[in-house]
């Protein structure tokens, strides 16, 4: 179910989403979007943090490929220091 509505920005570039729209998407404060623009069209896109548990997995899963291939935590801490030397 779509809710249409309008909406002006300020000359600070705000825009303000209207509440019809907010209660339903059940939008807070601070919430973050990506912003995408082409021709008169500009879209805002939610950006939702991961889940801790998924990004545990994604820690998980990084671990044990540096696992199998041999990758040590001194082989990255010298890979951090060469990249700050340059």
């Amino acid at each position: 179910m779509e809710t249409l509505a309008t909406t002006r920005m300020s000359s600070k570039g705000q825009v303000v989403i209207p509440e019809s729209i907010r209660k339903r998407l059940d939008l807070k404060e601070g919430a973050q979007f990506l912003v995408l623009g082409d021709e008169d069209v500009v879209i805002l896109k939610m950006v939702v943090p991961p889940d801790i548990k998924e990004f545990d997995a994604l820690i998980k899963q990084a671990r044990k490929q540096a696992k199998e291939v041999g990758l040590k935590q001194t082989d990255i801490t010298s890979a951090n220091c060469k990249s700050t030397e340059t």
